[in-house]
């Protein structure tokens, strides 16, 4: 027979190994979520057709430029229908600026781009009026030439603008023509491997961890053989001449 206070260990143990087994298995059904690698990496969105437009606040109505086709802006937040972004860097001529794309507008990809930005400079000429026929002097200064950093272009009714960046100051100048550059293809790559893969399937949901359910299985072999060394272990011995109970 076991003592009281036997019984009281007993009961005890069990209530901590009770405990112990609650607790695995809360972790086998509520998993945490894995924490994800690329979550506090750098996100990037592509800019897949030519009128993908870069606002200054989220409104329609604060369209600055359209974006250079086959490049990146990098994702600040998400949001819907904007999301905040970022195009190019603070390096040499060039600076970084912030403000939002529509959401929809853009490819999102889990990748980090070779070439994000289009790091492009333009050279313009500009022609000084004519002076009287009294002036003097052969004219050798007569034309001028201004380097500016693009970022951009929009058409106000049928006359082409430029967005650019001179000594700090942005601002449109006009153009003639559409910038002519070198396109990525990175972004197409991506976009045939998602198709090869199935377009939108979304990943599967993490079932529970293998090593949780060893440890529950473990647990409750442990919870056995624990309950059976103390039942075992606290009874009196019967006498020789007695079978044992």
């Amino acid at each position: 027979m076991l003592s009281h206070a036997g019984a009281s260990g007993i009961i005890a143990a069990m209530k901590r190994l009770s405990l112990l087994f609650a607790l695995l298995l809360t972790m086998l059904l509520f998993p945490l979520s894995p924490v994800n690698a690329s979550a506090a990496a750098e996100v990037y969105a592509a800019v897949p057709d030519k009128d993908v437009w870069f606002y200054a606040g989220e409104t329609e109505s604060s369209r600055v430029f359209l974006l250079p086709r086959s490049y990146y802006v990098k994702v600040l937040a998400e949001g819907d229908p904007y999301c905040r972004v970022e195009y190019l860097v603070d390096e040499g001529p060039y600076k970084r600026i912030t403000g939002y794309c529509r959401t929809e507008d853009l490819l999102f990809v889990d990748y980090i781009p070779a070439r994000p930005y289009l790091m492009k400079q333009v050279t313009l000429s500009y022609s000084l009026p004519a002076s009287g026929t009294g002036s003097i002097g052969g004219g050798s200064f007569s034309s001028v030439e201004r380097t500016f950093v693009y970022y951009g272009q929009r058409y106000e009714g049928a006359k082409l603008y430029y967005y650019v960046l001179s000594e700090g100051t942005f601002d449109y100048i006009p153009a003639e023509e559409e910038l002519v550059y070198e396109e990525n293809t990175d972004y197409l790559d991506y976009l045939a491997s998602r198709e090869t893969m199935g377009g939108t399937a979304e990943p599967p949901a993490a079932g529970p961890n293998a090593a949780v359910i060893v440890a529950i299985c473990v647990a409750c072999a442990a919870a056995v053989a624990v309950a059976v060394f103390l039942i075992r272990g606290k009874r009196t011995a019967p006498p020789d001449d007695q079978p044992e109970e």
